[in-house]
């Protein structure tokens, strides 16, 4: 990475986008030979094995949502990037499906906001799910279908829900945060050195083979002493890390189903982006395959054969990201925003209605 990055910076063009360029071609492929890959337990002057806090989380609390015993969790940080770890997948064998299940049948529900909601009516996304079981359990044959509901999602917003147009929260703009994954961030905060860690608002993305995110630095929280999380599932990603300034050259690692990155202090406010989903490394559809490690859990439960179906049929060949963050820290509230006089109010309405559908059926050039 250091000889590409080197010449990205020669031809004074922008190094990230340049490196982000080079990782989402198609023809030819790029070289993947610099990409880290966390799971190879590789270490060396840039990947440094790092020590948790294993006695913060007892090890029934973290098998009540589906992870290994701290002590037992691979956990790395980078050198040049303070306060960013990566966790090589702490999940018990036969708990990712579950957090894959809430995230394709259980979190687009209403009240919860996705892209859909900007183009069709309340009535037409009421169950993403259920309208879409039928063609995603029963594949067709020959003639090609239209994509299901599920398979056009692309983002979902819980909690305090993101303004993709303002880039900001609202007090008025919230609905309940998921009780089970704010349990499962809160431990990982919690083990990684940010007790009280207060899971706020999260944001999911479902990537298809094709779809990527562009550069980006997630800022808009009020509080960003607090840490970001970020859990992948489903197929890997090539993920950029880059710096402070838009002419930082990344470094690229994957992102494999059930990795944990995060990022915080000096790294929570870095530019990065993800321009490539690539075939998992290891057979996805087997998730759930593994029943017997989940056996007495509190919060994570068992999926059925027939919701795993569709699950498995849907991560072959795409991704899940969910981020999680704490918008308010500790006695803040949101500034008020006064309102807009006359018919100025109703236009602005209007203008944003248009934006978000423009932006609602193609995957964000730049996200929270």
């Amino acid at each position: 990475m250091a000889k590409m990055a080197a010449s990205v910076v020669e031809t004074g063009e922008d190094a990230f986008r340049k490196i982000f360029k080079l990782y989402k071609r198609k023809n030819p492929p790029p070289d993947f030979g610099d990409v880290i890959d966390f799971s190879k337990c590789v270490t060396n002057d840039k990947i440094v094995p790092v020590k948790l806090e294993p006695a913060v989380v007892s090890d029934g609390d973290a098998a009540k949502v589906g992870l290994h015993p701290v002590k037992d969790w691979r956990a790395y940080n980078l050198q040049g990037y303070p306060g960013f770890i990566f966790i090589t997948n702490p999940f018990l064998s036969g708990s990712q499906p579950f957090w894959i299940r809430q995230c394709l049948k259980i979190y687009p529900q209403k009240p919860n906001v996705c892209n859909l909601d900007m183009h069709m009516s309340p009535t037409d996304t009421q169950d993403i799910w259920a309208k879409s079981l039928h063609n995603l359990s029963c594949p067709s044959v020959g003639k090609r279908e239209p994509r299901t509901l599920l398979e056009r999602l692309r983002w979902v917003t819980l909690g305090y829900h993101y303004n993709w147009n303002s880039k900001t929260y609202s007090a008025n703009h919230h609905t309940p945060f998921p009780a089970e994954l704010h349990i499962l961030s809160g431990q990982i905060a919690t083990a990684c050195g940010f007790p009280g860690f207060n899971a706020e608002a999260g944001i999911l993305n479902y990537y298809r083979s094709d779809s990527s995110l562009g550069i980006h630095v997630d800022e808009s929280e009020l509080d960003h002493s607090r840490p970001l999380l970020s859990f992948s599932f489903g197929q890997s990603a090539v993920f950029l890390l880059g710096g402070t300034q838009r002419q930082d050259a990344p470094t690229a690692m994957y992102m494999h189903s059930g990795d944990l990155m995060v990022m915080s202090g000096q790294s929570r406010l870095l530019y990065h982006a993800v321009p490539r989903i690539v075939q998992a490394h290891q057979e996805v559809a087997g998730l759930g395959t593994d029943r017997c490690s989940l056996q007495g859990s509190a919060v994570v439960e068992q999926v059925s054969e027939e919701d795993w179906a569709v699950c498995s049929r849907y991560i072959h060949s795409s991704r899940i990201n969910i981020t999680v963050r704490q918008v308010l820290g500790q006695g803040q509230s949101f500034p008020e925003t006064p309102p807009v006089p006359g018919n100025k109010e109703e236009d602005q309405a209007e203008e944003d209605c248009s934006k978000r559908r423009r932006k609602s059926d193609s995957f964000m050039t730049e996200e929270t």
